[in-house]
Order: structure tokens, then C-alpha cells, then sequence
């Protein structure tokens, strides 16, 4: 039996799960979102929480149990609270700032590179070098910051570009001078 598949997820009050077939829905004050399961999973609320439980013992029920009930945890966490990506821009010169919705980056290029979020994602800049990406979908804003952070990732010499907040860089020595 997985470890993870077998707690069980506490439904906070203001959220409301409903299921129709495969499909779950979790609505709250944030917003809503659904998922379909594979057919060897089944989700059961019992008084104010939800089980995930397999229909089966067969290879791929065991594979994605684990996997179902911690999507199911993030998506009632998701519309209950919401998820955040801090970003750290360094270097000389680079800076952020949103324009809209849209998120204009100057790190080193000679334009600057827009990105666009996805619908239910929203951008912050703080102090022109400090991005915060938010929204109820983890994996959503979790692609949006790897985007982010793919358009300069951290270079191991000075340690310039984007990187998440809290991310160690490993830096190396560069060119030993002459002697």
C-alpha cells in the first residue's frame, strides 16, 4: 500500500468537492479546478475528508496511487490558499517590471524578452529584481517560473541571471592569471 495514497486529504471549510465519474472538482474561494483520474483510481469524501484508493492491485493502480491522492492535496490546498514562486534576478543592470499581465525582463540581451502568463497566473515585481509568480494550478505556476527562469539561468562564474529564491549556485574558479 503507498505510503503518501493512504492519508487522507482535510477539506478546509470554504471548499467544496464534487465528482462526476473520473472527474473531481474542487471549487473554492480562490477559483476551481478539475481532474480526471484513470479508471483504477477512486476518491470517496467521508465527513469532511477525501481517500484515494485503488480499484485494483494491478501494476498501474499501485503506480498512480500515490501520484492521484497528491494531485487531488493540491488542488484543495490550490483553491483554499494558492501557490507562489519567489524569483531573484542578480546582475549588473538586470531588472523586471509587468507591463499589464505580461512580465518584461532586461537581463543582458539587446531587447527585452516578454512572457506572456497563462490564464489564472499572475506576475509581481518587488524592488525591480524580485518575481513572484502566483495561482491556485502547482503545476502552472511551476512551469511559468521555470520559464522564468530559463531565459537567463544562473551561470556558474559570477553567478549572474535568474535563479529561485533560496537556490544555491555552485560557482567556480574561472582562468588561473599568469605566474
Amino acid at each position: 500500500m503507498s505510503r503518501i495514497g493512504k492519508r487522507p486529504i482535510e477539506i478546509p471549510n470554504k471548499v467544496n468537492v464534487t465528482f462526476q465519474g473520473q472527474t473531481v472538482l474542487v471549487k473554492g474561494p480562490k477559483g476551481e479546478l478539475s481532474l480526471d483520474l484513470v479508471p483504477q483510481i477512486a476518491v470517496e469524501q467521508v465527513e469532511g475528508v477525501l481517500q484515494v484508493t485503488r480499484q485494483d492491485e494491478s501494476r498501474v493502480a499501485r503506480q498512480l496511487h500515490g501520484l492521484s491522492r497528491t494531485l487531488v492535496a493540491n488542488m484543495v490546498e490550490g483553491v483554499h490558499q494558492g501557490f507562489q514562486k519567489r524569483l531573484e534576478i542578480q546582475g549588473v543592470g538586470y531588472r523586471a517590471q509587468v507591463q499589464g499581465r505580461n512580465l518584461i525582463l532586461n537581463v543582458g540581451y539587446s531587447n527585452p524578452v516578454t512572457i506572456e502568463p497563462p490564464e489564472g497566473i499572475q506576475i509581481a515585481v518587488e524592488s525591480n529584481t524580485n518575481v513572484i509568480v502566483s495561482g491556485i494550478s502547482k503545476e502552472l505556476v511551476g512551469n511559468v517560473a521555470a520559464q522564468i527562469r530559463a531565459v537567463r539561468p544562473p551561470e556558474p562564474y559570477k553567478g549572474k541571471g535568474i535563479r529561485y529564491a533560496g537556490e544555491y549556485v555552485r560557482r567556480k574558479v574561472g582562468k588561473a592569471g599568469k605566474k
